[in-house]
Order: C-alpha cells, then structure tokens, then sequence
C-alpha cells in the first residue's frame, strides 16, 4: 500500500501533526505559568487542538493513499474516531495535571492515549467503504499500536516538561512523526481486498466523498495553522499600577524616634501559625506578623504547609494556587492578602498574579518584554517577571545592585 502514495500529502500530514502537537504543548504550558488564564481553558483548548491535529493528520494520511475510486466516507465512525481521539487526549491531560508528574500516572496516561489514537486509526478505517474488503497484518497492527503508545508517552512528557522555544519546536516535530510513523504502520499492514474476498465495506448508511471530506480537512488545518500562530503571540499584559488617593491636606510624615546606638538585634518570636519579627530597644513601627502556615483547601477540610515549603503561589479569581515544587493547591486566600501575609524577606511579588520565594529561585532568563524564572522541586515550575519588577527580582538574586 506504500507504493503510489501522494509525497505531498505524506509531507503535510507530518506538518500538520507536528502544529497540533507544538499548539497543544504551548498551551499546556501556560497552564501554570500563564498570567491570569484559566487552567481549564488551556487544558481543554491544548486537548482540543492535539485531537483535531491526529485526527486530521489521520484523513490527510487518508487522502494521500491510493484508495479505490469508488471509496466513500461513512459520516458516523468518521465522527466516532475523531470523538474517541478528543476523548483519550482529554483524559490522559487531565490524569498528569492533577497530581504529581510520577510513573504511576504518565505510564497509565500513556497507554490510555495511545490506545485511543489506535482506535481512531481503526474506527476511522471502518468508516471506509465501498465495493472492496479490508484486511490487517496482526503483527504490523501491534507495531502500530506501540508506536503510538511510545507518542503518547514522548508527548505526555513534553507536556509536564513545559519546554519552550527550539526545544518545544523539536519535540513537537518528533511527536509529528511518531503520531504519522503510526499511521502509516497501520496503512502498511492494510490490504485491500477485490469485492467478494473478505468482507465487503458497503456503504449503508450517512457517506461522504472524499471530495467533501477534503473540505472538512482544509477547515481544520486552518484552525490548527491559526491556534499555531496564537500561540507564538507573548502575552504583553502589564501589571496595573496602583490608584493614588491623595489626602485632603497634605501632611508631614513625623520624624522617626531615635534607636540607642545600643539597641539589640531584632528578634522573632514564634507563634501559631504566625511569626512576629519586632525591634528591641525602641518604639518604632508596630511589628511585622508574618505566616508561618498557609491554608491548603482540600476535599476533606483545611491542611497547612510550612512557608518555607512554598515554591510560588499564582492569582486565581479570588483565590491562590500554591506550588510546593510538585503540585498546586488551592489557597483561600487573594493574592493581596498572600502578599501582606508572607515575609517579604522571603517572597517577592513579581507580577499582579503571582508571588514566589526568592530562596528557591534556581534560574532566570529574559522572555518577551519581561523575564522567566525557575523554581526547584521535582517539577521545576516555572513563573513570569513583568518588565517592571526584572530589575528588583535581579537585584534580590545578587545579579544586579539596587537602585
């Protein structure tokens, strides 16, 4: 079946595969370091676009085949196939994002996708149909069905890696033509049989021709080529200053009390939950009360992490998704009250929505107008500098004097 294939098509098939795969991780990745997005709009908008990148590369892969002239589309396993492929590559997402990015949730997330873009291989096979028979080479079947559980598992791992940039680019290229090595391992092993020799795949119900199902693909892979170039777009988004609310007459800050030369180091005092950092030896400002705990909303009631556990914590709506440098949890409190809760000695705000801990800063690069940086725990997290807080996030790094 390998003889008389359109190049072109192949060609295409590989590239639009490779976009869907480039578009789905670059939204996957924004999942925890996106500025103010709903996780499940990414989550829902990469499963999404990953799914219509198979499954169209699927029928491009189809139409570039030398298929018998009278071979139609049957309209429901079409629609079945690509349901079973949107299906699989929401689950699997959805299974390796609410957890820890270990082996008991990436193999099984693994297996679960690359089954499923077998069977939308299969399904939409099924759905061929005309006065011939098909049959499959059993071997090149399982050969098929292993590649794309090795696609699966390569794409899953992109995915929890949140890369960027050329190496994103080269993944999703390999994940491409894995996903297309699959496809035509399954056409290498199909036969097409004259009428009257295995079964025949007669038209009975709702078909399409190839000509409209074409109409349907060249829709698609403008969706996928305009998701693709939405993608490549930085997020330009500015914190917004402050409001200033001047006072009806101005007044003069009063003189700051004078500290004896021999005044002793501030000292802290633990308490529950809170740790008080005030001055010894004067009268000064009223002591800072920082926490020592943060609440940790889970399914049976309220927990607490160490402060010295967090990693960053990210706005969202009214409340804070805390990193530990494995997973995120939910805060019930705002980003604000995080902010004023936290020892600023420790965590910095460096963006509207999102805080992290100065401490676990392990690496900082430039990204767009603003920078990059990275968090250490198993999953590295990664959290955007606006422009206006790069210079204070360096100099609280050692990389740059203060103004």
């Amino acid at each position: 079946m390998i003889e008389g294939y359109d190049p072109y098509l192949v060609a295409l098939s590989v590239v639009i595969a490779s976009l869907g795969g480039y578009t789905g991780f670059s939204l996957t990745a924004r999942i925890r370091s996106g500025p103010g997005a709903n996780p499940r709009v990414l989550l829902s908008g990469a499963a999404a676009i990953l799914a219509v990148g198979i499954w169209t590369m699927h029928f491009v892969g189809m139409m570039a085949a030398p298929l018998p002239a009278d071979a139609v589309y049957l309209v429901l396993p079409t629609i079945i196939s690509f349901l079973i492929c949107a299906l699989v590559v929401g689950i699997s997402l959805f299974f390796v994002s609410i957890g820890d990015p270990s082996p008991r949730r990436v193999i099984p997330s693994a297996l679960l996708l690359g089954a499923g873009i077998a069977s939308m291989h299969y399904v939409g096979m099924h759905g061929l149909a005309g006065s011939f028979g098909l049959t499959h080479d059993p071997p090149l079947v399982a050969l098929s069905v292993g590649i794309a559980i090795v696609a699966a598992y390569g794409g899953l791992r992109i995915f929890l890696a949140r890369q960027d940039g050329l190496r994103l680019a080269i993944s999703a290229v390999a994940f491409g033509i894995a996903v297309s090595g699959m496809h035509y391992t399954a056409m290498l092993g199909m036969h097409v049989e004259p009428q009257g020799e295995g079964h025949r795949h007669a038209a009975i119900g709702l078909a399409a021709s190839p000509q409209a199902l074409a109409i349907v693909v060249a829709v698609l892979c403008f969706v996928i080529a305009a998701g693709f170039l939405l993608s490549l777009v930085p997020d330009r988004r500015q914190p917004q200053p402050a409001p200033v609310v001047a006072d009806a007459a101005p007044q003069l800050a009063p003189e700051p009390p004078a500290v004896p030369a021999t005044a002793e180091p501030p000292v802290e005092a633990v308490l529950p939950n809170r740790v008080i950092a005030a001055p010894l030896g004067g009268i000064g400002q009223p002591p800072r009360v920082t926490a020592a705990r943060l609440p940790i909303e889970g399914a049976n009631g309220t927990h607490f992490i160490d402060a010295g556990d967090v990693r960053s914590l990210r706005a969202d709506a009214h409340y804070t998704r805390v990193h530990d440098g494995t997973r995120e949890r939910m805060c019930p409190w705002s980003i604000s009250e995080a902010e004023a809760q936290l020892d600023p000695g420790r965590f910095i705000r460096v963006h509207r929505s999102h805080i992290v801990a100065i401490e676990h800063v392990t690496f900082v690069g430039k990204e767009g107008e603003g920078a990059i940086i990275e968090l250490d725990g198993p999953s590295k997290p990664r959290v955007p500098v606006s422009r206006a807080k790069v210079a204070e996030v360096k100099a609280r790094l050692g990389l740059r004097r203060p103004a």
